[in-house]
């Protein structure tokens, strides 16, 4: 899961800074990033919470 994280991030990264080079699909994987990593820290929440 991190490295999908990773590599999404990245991929927002290289948006931000170089704009005109962003791939068609750029507000999805934005989107995407966003959810996933939502649900990812969540999820680690709700583990340590249950320690």
């Amino acid at each position: 899961m991190l490295i999908v994280l990773i590599v999404l991030n990245l991929m927002v990264l290289l948006g931000q800074i170089w704009p005109e080079g962003a791939p068609p699909f750029a507000p999805v994987v934005n989107i995407v990033f966003l959810v996933s990593t939502l649900v990812f820290f969540v999820a680690i929440l709700i583990k340590k919470g249950l320690r």
